[in-house]
């Protein structure tokens, strides 16, 4: 149908209602107002029906069928056009007389399902400026939300049990309607920075749970390869969590339903629960979930949504009163590189945020409301990795060059982009020295600070007292609370702070950082 068509898929089966009788209804994330995948992927419609009956899926214009097909493993074309709203109808034919449903106010564009925790879950109405983004609301109509209940399962359901927010057009309402209740303003801010960029519909999914850890977003697949947990995890986490404590709960209740929704990517904002149990296995689960959800909605969607689709995530902000160790910055989802994407993360991005301190958060330090900048992060990430966008700087400044000058106790770091040096500061490097000439990862070590002394564009001049010995470990930014908002001290010309690195191995001339320790 020419080069403006999109793809609707039809499922496999139109399905027994699990609830009993001889319903007949679209899956639970059907509604009006949806945005439904659009081409070069197939959008997946699918519901329950009466055992043996044929389902007859319509896709209209202005009252006009465009397409007509048997529900089917197939995927059929119809013209799009993405100014102008669709109607799905599915029509049930049996012994019994026919019945119809429609689905009004349907458009195409790219879905994104965001997902995490507490950080995730934050509204509009909490965030800096809110009463300004909520006012602006009403002028991203194509920017569609919907969002998942909080429930948990210990088996795999098929269906969503549970919907907080139906698909809906923006409001001041619904984009902050409570504390931690639906909408989530980083999803919201991302999707609408989107928009700005693309001007076609985006659809933008919730499905997150505040102290949450990744364990119980996960399958039993991704558990099993990275060793296994307790079944039950309470002893394992402190109380104030407050997130589900069993393993799998939350991919068996809001992740699996969803898996038959075709997707263009998702957006993660998790890992704050980590810092605090099975932080060491992090750099395992966090990329076998990526790629266990990426199979899964491959599979689910009946080969729709890419089986290497863009997955974004942010490095956490830290918090102030708490202590998780030289390792804490570890337990953020790098797989121990320190930038995405990477080999063990194709086709992912990153958001920075270890300089988004909020020490006076009405909501506690761990949720700062400074997610405009998050989203902003996010949405480069993506504008660079899942639409190909050339010559984007997405991420801040990261090194490629350590090298230790022992007679005059100097250490020079070079970056590979420009640097924008806002301010000196005496404690946000720091080294360890060994007279030893071999010293392991996994030994423990005494970090004193490397100040830094000077700057030029490209390259950072430490001092490096007492550090005169072959062996040196160094690391930027890895504590809590590296510096106070927005005032870290590297960021490159667009304003993107440099992420933080931990160096554990030896450093020598030429040599360059690329791991936190394993």
């Amino acid at each position: 149908h020419g080069s403006k068509g999109v793809v609707l898929g039809c499922v496999a089966i139109w399905g027994l209602d699990p609830r009993g009788g001889v319903t007949f209804r679209f899956a639970s994330y059907y509604g009006d107002h949806m945005v439904l995948q659009k081409k070069p992927a197939g959008a997946v419609v699918w519901g329950y029906g009466e055992a043996g009956a044929n389902v007859t899926v319509s896709l209209s214009k202005d009252s006009k069928v465009i397409m007509k097909k048997m529900a089917q493993v197939e995927v059929v074309r119809a013209p799009a056009d993405h100014g102008v709203p669709y109607s799905v109808m599915a029509e049930q034919h049996s012994r019994e007389e026919p019945k119809n449903l429609t689905l009004r106010d349907i458009y195409f564009g790219d879905v994104w399902l965001c997902s995490g925790q507490s950080n995730m879950e934050m509204t509009v109405s909490q965030i800096i400026n809110a009463s300004k983004e909520l006012s602006e609301a009403p002028l991203y109509p194509y920017v569609r939300v919907f969002t998942a209940s909080l429930i948990q399962s210990e088996v795999e359901l098929q269906d969503l049990a549970k919907i907080d927010l139906e698909w809906s057009i923006p409001t001041a309402e619904n984009l902050g309607h409570g504390n931690f209740s639906y909408f989530s303003a980083v999803c919201w801010l991302f999707g609408r920075h989107l928009y700005e960029t693309l001007r076609y519909p985006i659809g933008l999914v919730e499905s997150s749970w505040g102290g949450s850890c990744i364990e119980s977003w996960s399958s039993g697949r991704v558990l099993q390869e990275c060793g296994g947990v307790p079944k039950r995890m309470e002893f394992l986490l402190p109380t104030l969590l407050s997130g589900p404590k069993m393993p799998s709960v939350l991919w068996n209740a809001m992740i699996h339903p969803l898996l038959n929704m075709s997707l263009t990517g998702v957006i993660w904002y998790q890992g704050e629960a980590n810092a605090l149990v099975n932080t060491d296995l992090y750099n395992c689960t966090f990329p076998a979930l990526i790629a266990d959800w990426r199979r899964t909605f491959h599979a689910g969607s009946e080969g729709q949504t890419q089986s290497l689709f863009p997955f974004g995530f942010v490095q956490v902000t830290g918090s102030q009163g708490t202590d998780h160790g030289d390792r804490n910055r570890c337990s953020e989802p790098t797989a121990d590189y320190g930038y995405a994407p990477n080999k063990r993360m194709p086709n992912t991005f990153m958001a920075v945020a270890v300089d988004l301190c909020d020490e006076h958060s009405p909501y506690g330090s761990i949720h700062p409301r400074d997610k405009q900048n998050v989203a902003y992060r996010l949405h480069l990430g993506a504008r660079a990795v899942a639409y190909g966008e050339k010559g984007l700087v997405f991420q801040g400044p990261y090194p490629t060059k350590v090298v230790v000058d022992g007679a005059r106790g100097l250490i020079n770091v070079t970056y590979g982009q420009e640097l924008l040096l806002l301010l000196m500061h005496d404690r946000i490097f720091e080294v360890c020295c060994s007279d030893r000439p071999q010293l392991s990862a996994q030994e423990p070590c005494q970090w004193v600070p490397a100040p830094m002394v000077s700057a030029s564009s490209h390259a950072v001049t430490l001092s490096s007292p007492g550090c005169r010995a072959a062996v040196t470990r160094l690391r930027y930014a890895w504590a809590e609370w590296p510096c106070e908002y927005r005032q870290c001290p590297l960021y490159n010309k667009h304003l993107l702070p440099a992420p933080p690195f931990a160096f554990l191995d030896q450093v020598r001339p030429g040599v360059s950082p690329a791991k936190c320790p394993v």
